[in-house]
């Protein structure tokens, strides 16, 4: 019977932590049942069997970090004699030991790690945050092990001050980073330090967009559709100014210009885990409210973890949209391979001279980040003058 082992789940993964077993040593397994929950680089996915059999053998625990094409478990008969191979030593910390099979005893340890508690290396890692002594930690995993929803559960029970696990002059704590945040460091620190970023910022007076948007959401509310956001305008016009702006729909590859066929707009959504950045495909073929309906249940998925890998990648812009926490500018780094991101910030009050008159008027801040060996600054800048007309010009985003 086959191995089951750590499967690429996106096409930037090279690693992924084993979030929850759903089975049990001993349990049945039908094909296409679902065997754990995988976090990887971009979202916690869903491992389904590809046979039927029984889980003989678990070779890594939840919380355990596994390169992919490593084994996991072993699917048998239900002799427990199915051949598994030992996972390698760089798969886990070594202090940290796998379960063991359920049909064979555990191998003997030296006398003075005989009585050390069986924990995966993210419970270890927390109880040491929390200064919880695993110890006195009950394991809910396979073969026992602790667990980091053990350490949590033993943490609140614990009814006295954690013990520091800094040095008393300290005031830090570690907290591992999760796969999401690990990977993102990675690539953002690799486009700031490769694609060499140029900002332009635009003042967009919005007042008739919003004003637009609650003719639109009345109408919609009263047959039952869906309500749009300013997001959801931001997208759509974003989607026509780069189909009449090819030049900035592109991504740098060395020594060519990959230009794109496809609109396919990145939204980022901010997760516990870190950022998630759903797709919304040809986004300049869609109308207002389907990309309200798309955003709003992509971005509820992407929030327990549940996007697929195929609906966060082929992305060919992003915007990034922190509106919503009051911030009125800022600059965003570009997604690669990615060769530009618009950072939309708050609308705000203020008096702009009309016709001759002082008026308060709302006004939004786009600011255009762009990789300057893809995009130069007349294209940035004519592309944002585009969508600062669409903006300003609410209907022309709808026909």
């Amino acid at each position: 019977m086959p191995e089951i082992t750590m499967p690429r789940l996106s096409d930037t993964m090279e690693d992924g932590v084993i979030i929850a077993w759903h089975k049990k040593i001993g349990d049945r397994v039908e094909r296409g049942e679902v065997l754990a929950e995988i976090e990887t680089d971009k979202a916690i996915m869903e491992l389904e069997a590809y046979d039927a059999g029984i889980l003989e053998h678990m070779l890594a625990g939840e919380g355990d970090r596994v390169p992919i094409g490593v084994p996991i478990a072993v699917i048998g008969d239900g002799s427990g004699t199915a051949p598994h191979s030992a996972p390698p030593a760089a798969s886990t910390p070594a202090a940290a030991p796998k379960p063991e099979p359920a049909s064979a005893p555990a191998p003997s340890a030296p006398a003075v790690r005989s009585n050390r508690p069986k924990a995966s290396p993210l419970a270890r890692k927390v109880a040491d945050a929390d200064g919880v002594d695993l110890a006195t930690v009950a394991g809910s995993g396979p073969g026992g092990r602790i667990i980091r929803k053990d350490v949590d559960a033993a943490a609140r029970r614990d009814e006295t001050p954690a013990a520091p696990s800094q040095p008393a002059n300290s005031a830090a704590d570690e907290v591992p980073l999760t796969t999401l945040q690990r990977v993102a460091a990675k690539r953002l620190t690799e486009s700031k330090q490769n694609a060499p970023h140029f900002y332009l910022t635009a003042a967009v007076d919005v007042t008739e967009l919003l004003a637009f948007r609650k003719t639109v959401n009345d109408s919609l509310q009263a047959g039952g559709g869906p309500k749009v956001s300013v997001n959801d305008f931001i997208v759509r016009a974003v989607a026509s100014a780069l189909r009449n702006n090819p030049g900035v729909n592109v991504s740098f590859g060395g020594d060519t210009l990959l230009r794109h066929h496809g609109v396919h707009i990145g939204v980022a959504v901010a997760v516990d885990a870190g950022l998630v950045v759903p797709v919304v495909r040809d986004a300049d073929r869609k109308t207002v409210s389907q990309i309200a309906t798309e955003t709003k249940e992509m971005a509820g998925r992407a929030r327990i973890g549940k996007l697929r890998a195929d609906e966060m990648s082929g992305g060919t812009f992003t915007i990034s949209n922190l509106g919503m926490y009051g911030i009125e500018q800022f600059a965003a780094v570009i997604n690669p391979p990615e060769a530009a991101i618009l950072a939309v910030g708050a609308a705000a009050d203020e008096l702009r001279l009309i016709d001759g008159e002082v008026a308060a008027r709302k006004i939004l801040r786009l600011t255009l980040s762009a990789d300057h060996r893809a995009i130069d600054g007349a294209t940035g800048a004519i592309f944002l003058r585009d969508l600062t007309a669409l903006l300003q010009n609410p209907l022309r985003i709808v026909t």
